[in-house]
């Protein structure tokens, strides 16, 4: 095991997006949909997946309370959630250190990830109105679009949305929930610094528009499940490469 790293991490450095707000403006803008220290667990949960943080960095409460403009109390609350989904280590009289997280812890977060929205796609598919397939049909061509543009910021939102009307259709609350609690892991913003991430993004869409409108669920299920796993190896490679790399 590589030697514990004494430094604390500066949280505020961390490489974001092209047109992304910052971290106390995004946290500005969900402020009412959750709570404090759900919005620190997501943000500091999205810096270590996508490797912004990595072991054995450690992170500064009043570094975090800092990048969200609040106080240091719902902090720590966050990053204990964090502790509970092992992301994070408690070390007495140092602090909250990043937890080791490989490739295949990775590839096996998204995996389940995989088999629920492949189930809600295979369910969703008789049920899908003429007017959801057009609207799926035009955020493709508005990720698409953005892809092509550069527009690196409008990639999330669209995306989200796809998948949302997707999962909703396949009228599943538990599935859902659970399919949320995956979903966590998955990064939203950074995914630029990720090799192949946004062009999966666009191209994986393709065979599971296909298999929509050929109203065949389990093509449905498989091109969801193909595409989910594929942005799963491409985030564990990510995550298994040295940071100087």
């Amino acid at each position: 095991m590589a030697k514990a790293d004494t430094s604390q991490a500066d949280t505020s450095r961390r490489k974001t997006s092209k047109g992304e707000p910052a971290a106390g403006e995004r946290a500005q803008r969900t402020r009412g949909k959750r709570s404090l220290p759900d919005q620190v667990a997501a943000h500091v949960r999205e810096l270590i997946m996508s490797g912004q943080l990595r072991f054995p960095e450690f992170v500064r409460l009043d570094q975090v309370a800092g990048d969200l403009g609040i106080s240091v109390t719902p902090v720590r609350e966050g990053l204990l959630t964090l502790r509970a989904e092992g992301l994070l280590q408690l070390e007495p009289r140092r602090g909250f250190m990043v937890a080791p997280l490989s490739g295949d812890d990775v590839r096996d977060l998204f995996w389940v990830q995989a088999q629920l929205e492949g189930e809600l796609a295979a369910r969703a598919t008789p049920r899908l109105s003429d007017d959801d397939l057009a609207t799926l049909d035009e955020l493709q061509r508005g990720l698409a679009g953005a892809l092509a543009d550069g527009r690196l910021d409008e990639i999330e939102d669209l995306n989200h949305r796809f998948h949302h009307l997707l999962a909703m259709a396949g009228r599943s609350p538990k599935l859902t929930w659970f399919l949320g609690q995956a979903v966590k892991h998955t990064p939203s913003r950074y995914y630029e610094t990720i090799d192949g991430w946004v062009q999966a993004s666009v191209d994986d869409h393709y065979p599971i528009l296909e298999a929509l409108h050929a109203r065949d669920p389990e093509a449905a299920r498989i091109a969801m499940q193909e595409h989910i796993r594929h942005a799963g190896e491409l985030l564990g490679r990510h995550v298994d490469r040295r940071p100087e790399e």
